[in-house]
């Protein structure tokens, strides 16, 4: 029964350090230069892609390379949404969420039926397919490669019962508050701590065991006479929702949707966030997407001139050496740096960032008991 309650303590303790870092972003992110909302709304929203693709990889081991067609499919309906009914927020939400959810079911009835790299390339190839359908022959529904934006002739059925159209276009908002700057970063930023709570919930219960038993031994738990599909599909349908509340997200903060969300490229975004951050864990996902999502936006931004002006302390013979060897590294070059971070974290750190914390954590304070243990060996003779 104690043991329960430890159990119980801690996640508490847990999700309520994970609230309070997410909600207090803007103070401790302005040492780092990261405060500004657009970028704190990427960090919210990347952490809840990344936490939902978690629950499907890191809880069943189940390596999908298309969930980008979940985010894609998120903002296209979140944008319909606003264009079709209304600016505000929440029915867009539900319309991401809900086609996400039916797409991920499709996907997943279809894909399961292979395990390891078949599964893996099959979530690819449909992943690409709807990449495809949405440059050409859905062109009608995403607007092609120039993407779905709002217009000023849209409809808005429900707001035009209770509103006049203005002269520009109308922003997205929730009963009233803009979903832009601050209000936008803190209203992904509930949705992020929510989405970490349910994330919780589920790797804690009888569901998410009956998951890792799966990742462990699939055909084990099969022999006994388990059917191991719906639990996967249930997992592929969760995660697949995530990515549907992503894209919702990335639309009510950026009122446009093209297909380059539904990219290969963006699936791997989150597998590198997963994985860097570390694969099975609860907050590791959502460190590995804000540090990619750093070094994209703020790394990349470094060029000659604040080079220069870092290293302004060097000699001026030294500056320029300096410049040329630190730019290698951030601008342009800005991949090598992350690559060379995930190489270092894949070999020696295999469960991610938040797996070199733990040992970190531990080696201090095993450092701590053995001199306490050795001041109070000294000590006793003396008393």
């Amino acid at each position: 029964m104690s043991n329960m309650n430890v159990g119980k303590m801690n996640d508490l303790t847990r999700f309520l350090i994970f609230a309070v870092a997410i909600l207090t972003m803007p103070i401790w992110m302005d040492p780092f230069g990261g405060n500004y909302p657009d970028l704190l709304q990427k960090f919210a929203i990347y952490g809840i892609f990344a936490i939902g693709f978690n629950i499907l990889f890191g809880l069943t081991g189940y390596l999908s390379f298309g969930h980008a067609a979940f985010l894609g499919v998120g903002s296209y309906a979140a944008i319909w949404s606003f264009k079709l009914f209304t600016m505000n927020v929440i029915p867009a939400l539900f319309f991401s969420v809900l086609f996400a959810g039916v797409l991920a079911f499709i996907i997943g009835q279809l894909s399961l039926r292979r395990t390891g790299i078949y599964f893996s390339i099959l979530t690819l190839a449909f992943a690409q397919m709807f990449y495809s359908l949405a440059y050409s022959v859905l062109t009608p529904i995403t607007n092609g490669e120039t993407g779905l934006q709002l217009a000023h002739s849209d409809p808005r059925m429900i707001d035009s019962l209770f509103f006049e159209a203005g002269a520009g276009l109308p922003s997205t908002t929730l009963f009233g508050l803009k979903m832009s700057g601050y209000s936008g970063f803190y209203f992904c930023a509930v949705l992020l701590i929510v989405g970490f709570f349910v994330s919780m919930r589920i790797f804690r219960s009888p569901f998410g065991l009956m998951l890792k038993g799966i990742k462990s031994n699939q055909n084990r738990m099969m022999y006994t006479g388990l059917n191991t599909k719906p639990y996967m599909l249930t997992a592929f349908v969760i995660s697949g929702m995530y990515a549907g509340l992503a894209g919702s997200l990335l639309a009510i903060t950026d009122p446009i949707a093209g297909a380059e969300r539904m990219q290969w490229t963006a699936s791997g975004e989150v597998v590198l966030m997963t994985i860097l951050g570390g694969v099975g864990t609860l907050a590791g996902p959502v460190i590995g997407a804000g540090l990619i999502k750093y070094f994209e936006n703020i790394f990349s931004a470094f060029n000659d001139t604040v080079l220069a002006e870092i290293f302004s302390f060097l000699p001026e013979a030294m500056v320029d050496y300096a410049v040329t060897i630190a730019g290698l590294f951030v601008g342009s070059g800005w991949h090598l740096t992350l690559g060379l971070l995930f190489v270092v974290v894949v070999i020696f750190l295999p469960g991610g960032i938040v797996e070199g914390a733990g040992k970190l954590v531990k080696l201090v304070s095993k450092r701590e008991k053995s001199t306490g243990g050795s001041v109070t060996q000294q000590d006793q003779p003396g008393e």
